[in-house]
């Protein structure tokens, strides 16, 4: 797995990619010598995620984002 900081991958970007397509080689993008991302190549999902019609026309009460008071939690949890 090769290196490269960031300056380099933005004036390299083209061959960087090209290594990864070509060669299926994996790049690790850092920055200041530590590492931040990674430059892979794309795998189509394997997954087939498809909707539960058992759940069609499902209504959901209340506010999924609302916070919740300590009773709301179950015993377990608190």
């Amino acid at each position: 797995m090769r290196h490269v900081n960031l300056y380099e991958a933005k004036t390299q970007l083209s061959k960087l990619v090209s290594a990864v397509e070509e060669q299926g080689e994996a790049i690790v993008l850092c920055r200041n010598g530590r590492p931040v991302a990674d430059l892979v190549p794309h795998q189509e999902s394997s997954l087939n995620l498809k909707a539960d019609k058992r759940l069609s026309g499902a209504r959901f009460k209340g506010d999924p984002c609302a916070s919740l008071s300590e009773d709301d939690w179950p015993e377990a949890l608190r």
